[in-house]
């Protein structure tokens, strides 16, 4: 078993965040020390559904469900 020194703030929010989400100061760190080497959004998600949630998009926009990004600050303005 390794272990490492860090900063005693750096532990006081790692585990004030970690008491937050009800997890061990230990699983926390590892959790996000894995999401950092192997996002778990990418291989939980099949081509197939990539290229349909693709597809589903193309449709959204060629049915007008989607504005543009330059057009989502405009709704603010009035």
């Amino acid at each position: 078993m390794r272990t490492i020194q860090i900063p005693q703030d750096l532990e006081e929010q790692l585990t004030q965040r970690a008491t937050q989400l009800n997890l061990s100061l230990e699983a926390f760190v590892l959790g996000a020390l894995q999401e950092i080497v192997q996002p778990s959004g990418l291989q939980d998600t099949s081509k197939a559904e990539v290229l349909a949630g693709f597809e589903r998009a193309l449709e959204d926009v060629k049915a007008g469900r989607i504005s543009s990004v330059e057009t989502l600050w405009d709704a603010l303005d009035d």
